[in-house]
């Protein structure tokens, strides 16, 4: 399972760490906020020296029911920290979370490498183009609506099967155009409640049948908090059981706020399979 980021060829058949950095004011964890260049070089920093492989930059929160930004002000927030990491960290893998195709080629065009999108190219007519046109890696996740309408749409006949329709209808898509290195994220939270995601994740092997990376990213959710009758603040104890649970059933990135805890938990199943 290897992916092209920018001439590197990173192998996910051996599972992979992604970081968090949010330079968003209103992400539903406060702890991911970055709020200062100084606060994003260090967090760059301890991430890539606890073992993160990727770092996902967002500039759009997506969390249930978040305000909708100007694609404006998106690019105001992203551009300048794609341009401060990559001065400083040249060789630095950047994600750019957002689902406009904009966002993604401007973020393209100033060094970025992956596009990881929450609404597989649904909310932009544009976003496949762009992606094809840069051959870069494509995250698509599974999501109904918008961030703004997906906690009412949570709905399903057959949860597990009709998410793996909708990945084999956006697969085909993708194909369709030219894309070549796709990753899923069955989009925990995401027009899910918190029975669905746990319903979502106890099959999560069944998603190896798209023979695609799996990414996951349930890092200190509500899924978590919710059920422990905790805080987020409170959830890397709960986060770390459920990574370790989906890496046992095929993960193959963890996307997530606390990277050293998530490269352990990496280590120590890695064990299991020796």
């Amino acid at each position: 399972m290897l992916i092209n980021c920018k001439g590197n060829l990173i192998d996910l058949s051996k599972p992979k760490v992604m970081g968090i950095i949010n330079i968003t004011p209103d992400s539903f964890y406060s702890g991911s906020r970055s709020n200062s260049d100084r606060e994003i070089l260090e967090n760059t920093e301890n991430m890539l020296k606890e073992g993160a492989t990727f770092l996902d930059l967002g500039a759009y929160s997506s969390r249930p029911g978040a305000d909708d930004i100007p694609v404006e002000e998106e690019l105001q927030r992203m551009m300048p920290v794609i341009e401060l990491i990559l001065k400083e960290f040249p060789d630095a893998i950047l994600s750019i979370d957002t689902f406009r195709a904009e966002v993604a080629e401007k973020s393209l065009n100033a060094g970025a490498a992956i596009i990881n999108d929450i609404s597989a190219g649904l909310l932009d007519d544009g976003m496949l183009e762009i992606i094809a046109k840069y051959q870069v890696p494509y995250i698509m996740m599974h999501m109904k609506g918008t961030p703004q309408t997906m906690k009412n749409l949570n709905q399903y006949e057959d949860l597990t099967a009709d998410v793996l329709i909708y990945f084999s209808e956006r697969i085909k898509a993708a194909r369709n155009i030219g894309l070549n290195d796709l990753i899923v994220d069955p989009g925990f939270g995401f027009a899910k409640n918190a029975d669905q995601n746990f319903e979502l994740l106890s099959k999560l092997q069944l998603f190896r049948i798209l023979e695609l990376p799996i990414l996951i990213g349930i890092s200190r959710k509500s899924m978590i908090w919710k059920k422990l009758q905790i805080s987020a603040n409170e959830a890397l104890n709960g986060t770390t059981v459920l990574n370790t649970l989906a890496l046992q059933k095929g993960a193959n990135i963890l996307r997530v706020h606390d990277v050293k805890e998530a490269m352990e938990c990496i280590k120590l199943t890695s064990e299991l399979s020796n």
